[in-house]
């Protein structure tokens, strides 16, 4: 008798397990949908009147940089000189772009608030600087100086995961992808910049968002996307593999793990062979999403 009893039990349980689990599939699991390129364009479009782009100085070489973006929103970032430049001639320049959960600073330092630059950034600058590069960051939305202390990026991704509310989560790749490109109508009035030498690289998100930005602005002449996530159609207006179809920068660099718990590796290879330009490389490094110590030294040709 308690045997039957402790198996009505158990299959009650269960039915009411699946039963939940079908409702929160079919009510708030992701699913995909699909875009046009056209509604891809209207979606990335903006207008700026004036920027106000403001620059003080900090240091020698080094200054913070502060502009409103299509949408009046304030956006905070450094702008690094090479060492020894005197603006006789344009130099090349790198925008960088951070991961998730980051800030433009791990572009510039090692450590901030006692936490190592894992994604060793701070590393792909120092090459660039010494290859005579400028170096251009700036905050995401949602991150750094820009954080929404009421809904920041854990809620964002929770909601997205667990309640299939992608708008937040595309809503802050698509207007940080803007906050560049507002960015580069600035840079694009600045002799002091080599116009021919605009390249843009990031790891993780910024990966991404440097995928979906070089795609959109020919301006950008050289991409370099480490470790994006997995394109998904999921949330289809933020997946590189949407964009890189019309990807004509110069030189495309896609590097990536090949045990990533954010991208596997047909995930990873359908992303390359998708990338239209045929000067393109892929690195596969041995590790995962945090890559191993050093991994940078294999990028210094990408900079040439």
């Amino acid at each position: 008798m308690i045997k039957k009893n402790w198996m009505k039990i158990t299959l009650t349980t269960i039915t009411v397990l699946t039963l939940l689990a079908i409702f929160w599939y079919i009510k708030f699991a992701l699913k995909p949908y699909q875009v046009t390129p056209h509604q891809l364009a209207e979606t990335y479009s903006y207008q700026v009147e004036n920027a106000n782009v403001t620059l003080t100085q900090l240091e020698n070489g080094h200054y913070a940089i502060n502009y409103q973006s299509f949408d009046g929103e304030n956006v905070n970032g450094q702008l690094v000189y090479p060492e020894n430049y005197d603006g006789s001639k344009p130099v090349p320049l790198l925008i960088g772009v951070h991961a998730m959960g980051r800030s433009y600073i791990r572009w510039l330092q090692d450590s901030f608030k006692n936490t190592d630059t894992i994604e060793q950034t701070d590393e792909l600058a120092n090459m660039a600087l010494a290859k005579g590069y400028a170096v251009l960051v700036i905050d995401a939305r949602n991150h750094g100086k820009r954080k929404n202390l009421d809904y920041n990026i854990k809620k964002v991704m929770y909601d997205l995961w667990f309640w299939g509310k992608r708008e937040p989560y595309e809503t802050m790749i698509i207007d940080t992808v803007k906050d560049h490109r507002v960015l580069l109508d600035w840079v694009a009035t600045q002799p002091q910049f080599d116009q021919n030498e605009i390249s843009v690289a990031g790891y993780s998100m910024g990966g991404q968002i440097s995928l979906i930005l070089a795609s959109l602005d020919t301006r950008i002449n050289k991409v370099l996307s480490i470790v994006p996530p997995a394109s998904s159609d999921n949330v289809a207006r933020v997946s590189p593999l949407n964009f890189v179809k019309q990807l004509s920068a110069e030189k495309t660099w896609l590097v990536t793990a090949d045990n990533d718990q954010y991208a596997n590796k047909q995930e990873n290879i359908a992303l390359f062979n998708a990338i239209a330009n045929t000067q393109k490389h892929h690195i596969v490094i041995q590790g995962e999403h945090e890559l191993p110590e050093g991994y940078y030294t294999q990028l210094e040709g990408w900079y040439e």
